[in-house]
């Protein structure tokens, strides 16, 4: 699963048209390299390799009168499209030990319709619940961990993860059965990035040379 990738293609997709230092500045905003991957030498390789692949058509921007070096637009081709869409169902349902998985699906699953995003939740939950009948055949969780050792608190650590997990997700089905937020096809969806120049209160401000690109 490459979160970077769905990132991108998000961030793209949600300009219609976009260079790499908006892509940049928009996960910068989502707080995207904290939780994850996405640096900026990350970011603009996935860019040229995903528009080398299809998934992205790079759009040679001239210079503008103002001056300053010339720019590349991506926009999301249609292959592209499909390998977000699989990328982002795939965040939402596989129950993975990384939180940047489905941090980033969480961010991106408006795109979806409603009934869609709350299958492919439904689908997480009985995934966890499979993770943690697998583990509790070698480990009962009431017996405590002392007994298999100090490994045991491995084990202790995964069955509450998936405990957790799953006490989560349920919660956010029932959020999202009651109505919130605004999914694709309901009206107008929310603005998760930044307008050209608009100032990113989050930005680490730390210069790369793909910046200019």
């Amino acid at each position: 699963m490459s979160v970077i990738r769905l990132l991108v293609l998000g961030a793209v997709r949600q300009h219609g048209r976009a260079h790499g230092y908006q892509v940049r500045n928009d996960l910068e905003y989502w707080g995207a390299h904290e939780w994850s991957n996405a640096k900026p030498g990350s970011i603009y390789h996935a860019l040229k390799q995903m528009a080398k692949q299809g998934l992205l058509h790079a759009h040679e921007i001239a210079p503008s009168t103002a001056g300053g070096p010339p720019r590349t637009e991506y926009e999301v081709t249609g292959q592209g499209t499909e390998e977000y869409f699989r990328l982002l169902r795939e965040a939402l349902t596989s129950y993975d030990q990384k939180p940047d998985v489905l941090s980033a699906g969480l961010g991106l699953m408006v795109d979806l319709d409603r009934a869609e995003a709350l299958a492919l939740l439904e689908q997480r939950m009985r995934a966890i619940g499979e993770w943690r009948r697998a583990v509790t055949e070698y480990y009962t969780p009431e017996g405590g961990p002392g007994r298999l050792g100090h490994i045991g608190e491995i084990m202790d650590f995964w069955v509450h993860s998936a405990d957790t997990g799953a006490e989560w997700t349920r919660a956010l089905i029932e959020r999202i059965r009651g109505g919130a937020y605004t999914f694709a096809g309901e009206g107008e969806p929310f603005v998760g990035v930044l307008a050209e120049g608009e100032e990113n209160p989050y930005a680490t401000g730390e210069r790369h040379p793909g910046d200019d690109g």
